[in-house]
């Protein structure tokens, strides 16, 4: 290990301080961010009702391919539509959209740290951006489309007005009410119960606002968040009564769903473990430091946010991955309160514990694209050739220069970085950004290829087309088909299949998407297939069929 000079040079403070932190958080946010299709899952599910507002269609209410989509309100897709109507002279589309996922990530790491400002004081500004950027959970939901970062982020502006309520009790309440009422927008209900509650909570428990000026600022702030999340919903009702309701009935089943059974927490401990590290552990220490004055704003704040947000993945019954992101800014709140405070060997071992282990997964990013380029090592050649055959690397010596380019410059940047109380979340900062760029050189191509669904549409196009030669009006019926199969048929092709109803269709053309091997769709003997697409291997094989009704 190279040893730091007492008095970091004036290259050092520029490199390592804020010009540094723009830096490496532009890093994270923009690298791979706008050269990958639209993926399956979330990323291509939810361009659709991007999509739809650039063609104009219903701006109250998201709609994927002409059908109503009531996930979310639309304050995301309103803003990743503006991203990409603005880039589209030299962006993609989908590649545009995304740029609102890095506007919110942006967003919310800047709240975050102005909050951790507030509570714990200015040397933990940059320890809290540092920590809400490293979570391992976060880095592939943020380089998609995905609207739950726009919950993420006004959750953050929340979190940054209650933190300023002590020192600007009007001005903190009223952005903890915009806040509030931005994560509806966002979010639905679910952006309400996890920011509208934290304003009376924090007022009845916190003895930093138990004065008259804090306690008029909170509620002024949640006056203003219930009046301005009550105007999209009237909005909504008076243009489209039917769209409302939908809207609705879709949260009250949210809201109304079964609890999840006990046997279910350890599943969601064993996600948050890996979706929240390096964060928890340290979180952990800062509330056992501060278990004698947990009604303090500093832990108060950050605990409650936590504790609402555990509250909701309950009571909705969704343990999906993406919805951890709304925990992020609690658990990095506490997080940087709690790293200043490490003892020096813990600080150590976490420091080592980030240079080792993102080394290993550096090595691992190297071994998966040598199997690709020379197909050593031999299992994992096999691995790639069984699940791709016909992937191609493309760019292979380019891509070799950059990537020992990358390697190189992390190598520098870690050996010349300053001792700090920063250090350790900037050593796991700065290899988890570089890890990532460094994936998205040697492996993108790849994922690009197995994710994307731009060939099987084109190829599925030409097919269509070609039975649309016999009988020019056919029309396609679909059964099986994701949301984001939907979304990309309407993308590349502009092709928007009817639903099946009870069963039938007087489509003469179906579209039967078929997920893993195992499942087997049984079909009356009057369809025939005429085009196959097949991809994956195990888990991932997918199976996509285009069937003709013979003529009578």
């Amino acid at each position: 290990m190279i040893r730091e000079p007492a008095t970091p040079t004036l290259f050092q403070r520029r490199i390592y301080g804020t010009v540094g932190l723009v830096l490496l958080v532009g890093t994270y946010l923009l690298v791979g961010l706008t050269i990958h299709d639209p993926w399956r899952g979330d990323d291509a599910r939810y361009f659709g009702p991007v999509l739809s507002l650039l063609r104009g269609e219903q701006w109250l209410f998201p709609m994927l391919a002409g059908e109503p989509l009531p996930d979310y309100p639309p304050l995301y897709f309103w803003v990743a539509a503006g991203f990409s109507w603005l880039t589209s002279p030299i962006l993609p589309l989908h590649g545009g959209a995304r740029l609102a996922s890095a506007f919110f990530v942006a967003l919310a790491l800047y709240f975050i740290a102005r909050s951790a400002e507030a509570l714990h004081g200015r040397p933990t500004r940059t320890a809290a951006a540092l920590l809400a950027l490293g979570p391992l959970g976060l880095i592939l939901h943020a380089h998609e489309t995905q609207p739950l970062l726009a919950v993420f982020a006004m959750l953050g502006l929340t979190l940054r007005g209650l933190s300023a309520v002590p020192q600007q009790p009007l001005l903190g309440g009223l952005t903890a009410g915009l806040g509030s009422a931005l994560a509806f927008f966002a979010g639905g209900l679910g952006g309400l119960m996890v920011t509208a509650p934290l304003l009376p909570l924090v007022l009845l428990l916190s003895a930093e606002c138990h004065t008259p000026r804090a306690s008029g600022g909170l509620l002024a702030g949640l006056c203003l968040a219930l009046a301005l999340s009550a105007a999209w919903p009237l909005a909504l009702h008076l243009g489209s009564p039917e769209l409302f309701s939908l809207w609705l009935g879709n949260e009250w089943a949210r809201l109304s769903a079964p609890l999840p059974a006990l046997s279910e927490i350890p599943r969601l401990l064993e996600l948050a473990g890996w979706f929240l590290w390096p964060l928890w552990p340290i979180a952990l220490w800062a509330l056992w430091r501060a278990r004698r004055s947990l009604l303090s704003l500093p832990t108060l704040l950050p605990a409650l946010s936590a504790l609402l947000v555990l509250a909701w993945l309950w009571i909705t019954a969704d343990l999906s991955q993406a919805n951890l992101l709304v925990i992020v800014p609690a658990i990095a709140l506490l997080a940087a309160g709690g790293i200043l405070q490490l003892r020096r060997g813990a600080a150590s071992a976490f420091d080592w514990f980030a240079l080792m282990s993102l080394a290993v997964f550096g090595v691992l990013v190297w071994l998966a694209w040598s199997a690709q380029a020379f197909a050593w090592p031999g299992g994992l050649a096999r691995h790639v050739a069984r699940n791709a055959p016909d992937f191609v690397l493309p760019q292979a010596h380019f891509r070799l220069v950059l990537g020992l380019l990358i390697t190189a410059v992390w190598i520098l940047l870690v050996a010349r970085l300053p001792r700090s109380t920063s250090r350790a979340p900037a050593n796991w900062a700065i290899g988890l950004v570089m890890l990532w760029s460094l994936a998205v050189v040697l492996l993108m191509p790849w994922f690009d290829h197995g994710r994307s669904y731009r060939e099987v549409v084109r190829s599925l196009d030409i097919a269509i087309q070609g039975e649309r030669l016999e009988r020019p009006d056919a029309c396609v019926a679909t059964t099986g088909v994701s949301d984001a199969l939907r979304s990309s048929l309407d993308y590349y092709a502009d092709l928007r299949p009817r639903r099946l109803e009870s069963g039938t269709s007087p489509c003469p053309l179906l579209l039967v998407h078929v997920e893993r091997r195992s499942r087997v769709l049984a079909l009356a003997p009057e369809w025939e297939t005429v085009w196959e697409y097949r991809r994956g291997a195990g888990k991932r094989e997918e199976s996509f069929r285009l069937l003709r009704r013979s003529l009578p």
